[in-house]
């Protein structure tokens, strides 16, 4: 009985933490409203986009190469993230030879993205 009642409270620990972070939240989220002063005006209620005044439509087409170009940023990011780790666990005994034949097989594969790209004239931004 003495174990059961161990293990209820170690939950019970765990349900005062999280009912203190809930209300710790709610309290902040309501000082936050209770003290904070509003006026609303016209300039406020305008539509705001990076400092500059919206003219004219909301439409605007963007030129597909633009969206190519963050495709390739993404793909050399997360290249990237991939390398960064390789790159400290290279040095440790037993990873040498079979991390780096298989780092050069991913490289591999990012090279023939790029050069596809290239060869296709998505990398040309006119």
């Amino acid at each position: 009985m003495a174990m059961v009642s161990g293990v209820w409270s170690t939950y019970g620990v765990v349900a005062v933490i999280v009912v203190l972070g809930i209300g710790g939240l709610v309290g902040a989220l309501a000082l936050n409203k209770a003290l904070t002063v509003t006026y609303t005006t016209p300039a406020k209620l305008t539509t705001y986009e990076s400092g500059v005044d919206p003219v004219g439509e909301g439409w605007a087409q963007m030129h597909i190469r633009y969206y190519l170009f963050a495709y390739l940023y993404v793909i050399f990011a997360v290249d990237a993230v991939y390398l960064f780790p390789w790159a400290t666990v290279f040095a440790q005994p037993g990873f040498g030879l079979s991390s780096l034949v298989e780092m050069f097989v991913f490289l591999g594969f990012v090279a023939v993205g790029l050069f596809y790209a290239w060869r296709r004239g998505v990398l040309s931004w006119t």
